[in-house]
């Protein structure tokens, strides 16, 4: 596949091929979905709790006689039917996430990323060391190109400095190759990959 390397200093741009196995798919949108719901299952704390018929304040002893009162049959105040009474099967605190293949969830980057190179939001750059001292610097760089909204996808070492310029600004994300994950590919609306990652990225997805 045929891309475009930019150099953003220069604003010129040549031409250079892309991994098909990577870039080139039929984006599948239950492949995303399936990994978007891993990674936000994680995330969820489950720590919601309520207090069942056995955990409630009030005495265990049957309320009133079975017979003789004219009103209902009922056993101690905790049953779920009276106000402040305990909850039938309510939340309890559990681990939400569950299991997901490691070829899936490398599969599912592959989706996004192609899904990205299909809406034509993708550019790749030379790299963004020594470009800018101080964040404005790197604001007026997204503002030349339009990048309102966007991840950058770096390596490691100078993935970890720019997110100190970006760790300030809204709706801007940087992240290594290792940290690479469908939910923020697809969350941003433009992606911006050095030509440095995208070795690494290559090598990791082959």
């Amino acid at each position: 596949m045929k891309a475009e390397l930019l150099n953003i200093s220069t604003g010129k741009a040549k031409p250079f091929t892309l991994s098909d196995d990577i870039f080139s798919l039929e984006p599948r949108k239950d492949i995303l979905n399936r990994v978007v719901r891993w990674q936000l299952s994680k995330r969820q704390q489950g720590t919601h709790s309520v207090k069942t018929r056995s955990e409630g304040s009030y005495s265990k002893s049957k309320i009133y006689k079975q017979k003789g009162t004219g009103g209902a049959r009922h056993g101690d105040r905790n049953a779920p039917i009276f106000r402040k009474g305990g909850v039938y099967k309510g939340p309890k605190p559990r681990d939400h996430s569950h299991d997901l293949n490691k070829k899936f969830r490398r599969l599912g980057i592959k989706h996004a990323l192609s899904s990205k190179i299909l809406s034509g939001k993708t550019v790749f750059i030379e790299d963004l060391k020594s470009k800018f001292e101080k964040t404005k610097d790197l604001v007026k760089i997204f503002d030349m190109y339009g990048w309102s909204n966007l991840l950058i996808i770096d390596d490691q070492e100078n993935a970890k400095d720019l997110s100190k310029f970006t760790k300030r600004l809204s709706n801007r994300d940087v992240l290594s190759v290792n940290g690479i994950n469908v939910y923020d590919i697809l969350r941003r609306e433009h992606l911006v990959i050095t030509s440095a990652a995208l070795k690494q990225l290559e090598e990791k997805l082959q």
